[in-house]
């Protein structure tokens, strides 16, 4: 039977953690791409989330299924060589750092496409990569508050309250996997990549525009 996957042959750098990154990085797994996911020694938060399940838990097994793995200690010399080495042989590279983190790490964006012109980069935060609240800390919880969209969403009495799920970090790994999907059609024709900022503020503003 010949593969069909739209995106075989496409190498994933993910060094993402929680939701948002990593859904973008295993819906790219599920379309065929080779995603390799980038850990520290202590492993991705989220595999302390809900029900554990061996050295998973569901939201982390779900997320993360169909990737390869590699634990790399970033404040190592060593584990940061290797990380670069793996980014400067990618199509797509995720990480939902704090804005500007990556960068001090030498992995930005400005440093890596001086070799790896081709890289689609893509930025996940919480209010993105500029602005007043960019240094800000987010999760879906505060996204959810500060968006309004509690408000919309009320108890018996009246007082807003949190989604059960965490729907602003999954439609962000949503837009996410649109942007890198564009970006790589886009590449086909000049062969080089770009720089993607996509937020969880900036995601859910999309859905409730209306």
């Amino acid at each position: 039977m010949t593969d069909h996957s739209p995106l075989k042959g496409i190498r994933v750098v993910d060094m993402s953690q929680g939701i948002a990154g990593p859904h973008c990085g295993m819906l790219l797994a599920l379309y065929g791409a080779e995603v390799i996911k980038i850990e520290p020694p202590t492993g991705d938060w989220m595999r302390g989330i809900g029900p554990r399940y061996g050295k998973q838990t569901s939201h982390s097994a779900n997320y993360n299924r169909g990737k390869r793995s590699v634990v790399l200690d970033l404040k190592d010399p060593k584990g940061l060589a290797v990380a670069r080495r793996l980014v400067d042989r990618a199509d797509v590279f995720i990480e939902n750092f704090r804005p500007g983190a990556v960068a001090r790490l030498g992995l930005g964006y400005d440093a890596v496409k001086e070799t790896n012109p081709g890289l689609v980069y893509l930025s996940i935060s919480g209010f993105g990569q500029t602005g007043p609240y960019r240094d800000r800390p987010c999760t879906d919880t505060v996204a959810q508050a500060f968006s309004g969209m509690m408000t919309m969403n009320r108890a018996m009495d009246g007082t807003p309250v949190k989604a059960q799920v965490f729907m602003i970090d999954a439609v962000t790994g949503l837009y996410g996997f649109q942007a890198v999907s564009m970006a790589l059609y886009g590449r086909r024709e000049t062969g080089a990549g770009r720089y993607l900022d996509v937020s969880l503020m900036q995601s859910i503003g999309a859905i409730m525009s209306p």
